[in-house]
């Protein structure tokens, strides 16, 4: 699913309605119908709800959504926060429409003093100020949303929490709607992929509301939402007759003394991402616990006794990962130089090896073209410094790809996938459980199965974010997020497969 910008937006609304053709205002009738159905769907009439409104473009969202709840038998009432002397067409066609009713109470204010005047409600829907915010809210609106947020009721915001900029990051003294849900149009807003917006876009849903697909499927954009549906495209579906032979050879370089777990859950998670064989190259320390651990491995000894310090052979290989509990020893770090100096195909490089890498600058010059690199947030510090905001670290991500000609998982919520065209995926699955000892590990192990197998660097990265996340979400609707450890996504990646794989009976 593509990402649009604001102006993108603004286009896409316009290219349906001539093309469509349809007006205006019953594209927004469909907007707020959608709206209205996730409502009805998700609380029940007895709440008491209110709708503020501005008197743009959001406003007469708001201001149809009033109506429809009504029609539906909710008890609603409206406020309408007159903050401007312009009123879009569309408010004045979905007021009058609302008046028509004579059963919703209006309020109307000009200064915010008189709000205190409105009774406690369980639900607030924020319709004031929409996604074509340009500058931060103030005066009325800002008193208004103050006192939104002051209110212990339910609230959602529509398309976009006011006083939420859609395309950059806010100031730190911006006057914002905490949101508890955002119903947003077709497609989420670029601000809600950002750790630093959750507190204002609560949980955000998207509403599709017909946007014409002729527009959909030929704008250009930067950004994309990771779907089952894509991946499904190129999805690779097992023949009869295929042997272990068929499905790669991977090479992982993972565990020092202390840290064989790391090593365990990435084979573990490769194997059961599909690869056809896996070695896994340790220290000898770890001899035994890798053999006992994850018998289905060949194990490849390091000379050294506690760390990675070897020249390996690499022939034979269809991919290769390094980094899980490596550590940084020296003599870590001269194998990992040598790794790179002498691979002629991408390797994947999590943890550790991505801390070596942030020590030593000038070896990046030595990353295999279209490598994958996993950090999470202080990992990806320490190869690019710090950043300003999230919309600054994104910019970083992307440089740091087109640059070294890789890709660049930066995981957490939403992970990102910064490709060397200056693309961005953003992943769908996943949830706070999975922030757990291990996880990234699982994550690498994937990765290498998939690029073992022969998927693409890319299909990799998509795939691998998407399946990771799906397969914790399975495990956390019967561990719960709590109870969640990196072993429960390994043991559910078979149902995530399924789930991806329709054809599977």
């Amino acid at each position: 699913m593509k990402i649009l910008t604001i102006n993108q937006i603004r286009e896409a609304d316009a290219y349906t309605i001539q093309h469509e053709p349809v007006s205006s205002i019953d594209l927004m009738e469909r907007a707020a119908k959608g709206c209205t159905e996730w409502i009805i769907k998700h609380f029940d009439k007895k709440k008491k709800i209110i709708v503020f409104c501005g008197l743009g473009n959001n406003g007469g969202d708001g201001l149809a959504i009033a109506r429809i709840l009504s029609e539906n038998k909710f008890n609603i009432e409206v406020c309408v926060i007159k903050h401007s002397e312009r009123i879009s067409d569309d408010f004045k066609i979905n007021f009058e429409r609302l008046t028509h009713l004579k059963k919703i109470k209006i309020f109307e204010f000009n200064d915010a003093k008189n709000l205190h005047k409105l009774k406690m409600y369980d639900i607030i829907i924020d319709a004031l100020i929409g996604s074509g915010l340009t500058k931060q809210l103030d005066s009325l609106l800002a008193e208004t949303v103050s006192f939104i947020n002051k209110q212990k009721a339910i609230k959602i915001s529509i398309d976009i929490p006011s006083g939420l900029f859609g395309d950059k990051p806010n100031l730190s003294d911006s006057i914002v709607v905490f949101a508890d849900y955002t119903l947003t149009f077709q497609s989420p807003k670029y601000s809600f992929l950002f750790p630093e917006n959750e507190k204002y876009c609560g949980d955000w849903q998207i509403i599709p509301i017909g946007i014409h697909h002729y527009y959909l499927e030929s704008v250009q954009t930067n950004n994309y939402l990771i779907t089952k549906e894509f991946i499904s495209t190129f999805f690779k579906t097992r023949k009869k007759f295929s042997h272990k032979g068929n499905f790669g050879h991977a090479l992982l370089i993972s565990g020092s003394y202390g840290k064989m777990g790391a090593a365990l859950l990435s084979a573990k998670a490769c194997l059961r991402s599909g690869i056809g064989l896996i070695t896994v190259h340790i220290p000898k320390s770890g001899y035994e616990i890798l053999q006992t651990g994850v018998p289905e491995a060949i194990a490849s000894i390091d000379e050294n006794e506690k760390v990675f310090s070897d020249k390996i052979n690499l022939t034979g290989y269809n991919a290769i990962a390094v980094g899980p509990g490596i550590g940084q020893d020296i003599k870590t770090q001269a194998a990992l130089k040598n790794l790179m100096l002498n691979s002629k195909t991408p390797i994947i490089f999590d943890a550790d090896a991505i801390n070596i890498i942030g020590l030593d600058k000038s070896i990046g010059s030595h990353i295999p073209p279209f490598s994958i690199f996993t950090p999470h947030v202080k990992e990806f510090e320490r190869l690019t410094g710090k950043a300003k905001n999230d919309f600054h670290r994104s910019e970083l991500q992307r440089a740091f790809a087109k640059e070294h000609k890789v890709f660049v998982i930066l995981k957490g919520a939403n992970t990102s996938i910064a490709c060397p065209d200056g693309t961005c995926y953003f992943n769908t699955t996943g949830n706070p459980g999975m922030a757990t000892a291990g996880s990234g590990d699982v994550l690498t192990g994937i990765l290498l199965g998939l690029l073992g197998q022969g998927y693409s660097p890319k299909e990799t990265c998509i795939f691998g974010v998407f399946l990771h996340g799906l397969s914790g979400d399975i495990a956390a609707k019967n561990k719960s997020f709590e109870s969640l450890i990196a072993g429960d996504i390994i043991e559910n990646l078979g149902k995530a497969f399924r789930q991806i794989n329709t054809k599977i009976i």
